[in-house]
């Protein structure tokens, strides 16, 4: 096996995490970085400079089989753990070109990527992806500040850009959009968590000749936008319909029966680009799957009378910081390992940017004290991913329980709120 990353990006050294893994897996053989190569791996700019030794012709000898795995996206870790999504040639080429078909590209179209091309949004929704099996120009930029994203729209005249909320809320405040011509921006897409109303026409002001298009989608595959010709008023409420006339939606509610039109329930789908089960992790599937293979997302929503979908919140135990998915579970594993700590809850906290923030609500052992930076240096130790530290701590003398004998997030979450404003 091979890996290919970036060298070091911000603070992070690709290279030390390869070599870790490499020691514990042999089986990973060679490292490949972009740019100069560390001592024990392989510069990929040398790969593409240097002439192949083998003759161009061998490549045909290889057969791709449609229904095998292109690549393994990561899924949101509701249970703690991230689970392997495997996305086939056929289905994810699918899933792009259906999605491109509803975003308005046409000939000339230039799509902007500043998110994370690992997430499905951005590479494949349509994406890089999609944009390039339609012979578009993709500019790719590791940036999402508006002073390096304006001056980009200007040069290469971009025409779509793909974001999430807490992006167009720092674009739209920034003193640089009067400073650069952003009229060529048709489309934004917008994912990851609800968009505000207001954020829209904040939007719309900013880029004046773009439509924000939201949708609602999941590496596991079903993908709902609003199409760009809805009435306002329902690209206004909603996150979309499905883009294939095969995907196959249903609302369960708790006794696992569809509900009515108008009525909350979870949402569960199957159709030709969604996964029919997670990699190696049969038991995981037997709980996600309906017994008639539908796929339970956790998603909780209600069909409008259009036809498009209103999400409605979470199922899962899910903190969603600026469209970043937390296992509040995986957190609270982790800060009960603190030796101050005698039981805690994550809970989303709301946020004016980010949409929600991680509160840890933590009952202290004894005469034990903790204070925010204590617990966010002990939790470094895991490599957990910055965004999923907690951002706020408050002590509890016991967190309060629902008539189920289970901690009550719905009475911690109001208790956070007041003490915040308490302070504010």
């Amino acid at each position: 096996m091979a890996s290919f990353t970036p060298g070091v990006v911000r603070d992070f050294s690709y290279v030390e995490m390869i070599g870790r893994i490499q020691t514990a897996t042999p089986s990973l053989k060679l490292g490949i970085v972009l740019g100069e190569a560390a001592p024990g791996f392989v510069s990929l700019t040398e790969l593409i400079e240097r002439p192949a030794s083998r003759n161009p012709a061998d490549l045909q000898a290889v057969r791709i089989e449609p229904t095998d795995p292109a690549l393994f996206l990561l899924s949101g870790g509701t249970t703690g753990i991230p689970k392997l999504i495997p996305r086939t040639h056929n289905d994810y080429e699918f899933n792009s070109r259906l999605a491109a078909s509803v975003c308005g590209i046409r000939q000339g179209s230039v799509l902007l990527d500043v998110l994370p091309i690992a997430h499905n949004l951005p590479l494949a929704c349509p994406g890089l992806q999609g944009f390039l099996m339609h012979g578009c120009e993709v500019v790719l930029h590791t940036s999402a500040a508006a002073e390096e994203v304006f001056p980009l729209i200007e040069r290469y005249r971009v025409t779509h850009i793909h974001a999430v909320p807490a992006l167009l809320i720092r674009w739209t405040e920034s003193a640089e959009q009067t400073a650069y011509d952003l009229s060529s921006v048709r489309v934004i897409q917008s994912g990851g968590q609800r968009l505000q109303p207001e954020v829209r026409r904040r939007t719309a002001r900013t880029f004046a000749n773009c439509t924000v298009q939201e949708n609602f989608g999941m590496a596991e595959g079903l993908l709902m936008f609003v199409r760009l010709d809805d009435p306002l008023e329902v690209r206004m409420e909603t996150v979309g319909r499905p883009i294939c006339p095969e995907d196959e939606v249903m609302l369960l509610g708790e006794d696992d029966q569809p509900v009515s039109d108008g009525e909350v329930g979870e949402l569960c789908c199957r159709g030709p680009y969604t996964l029919h089960g997670y990699y190696r992790a049969e038991e995981h599937n037997r709980r996600a799957f309906t017994p008639d293979g539908f796929y339970r997302s956790g998603d909780l929503m209600r069909r409008h009378p259009t036809g498009n979908y209103l999400v409605e919140g979470r199922k899962k135990d899910l903190i969603n910081r600026g469209a970043e998915k937390i296992s509040a579970e995986e957190i609270e594993e982790l800060i009960l390992r603190h030796p101050a700590v005698e039981n805690v809850a994550c809970v989303a906290m709301p946020d004016p940017v980010m949409g929600e923030k991680t509160c840890a609500c933590v009952v202290l052992r004894n005469d034990a004290r903790l204070n925010l930076a204590e617990l966010v240096d002990f939790l470094q130790q895991f490599e957990l991913a910055k965004y999923k530290l907690p951002e706020r701590l408050e002590v509890f003398s016991q967190l309060p329980l629902s008539n189920f004998g289970k901690v009550s997030k719905k009475d911690l979450v109001v208790d956070v709120v007041e003490r915040m404003k308490a302070v504010a």
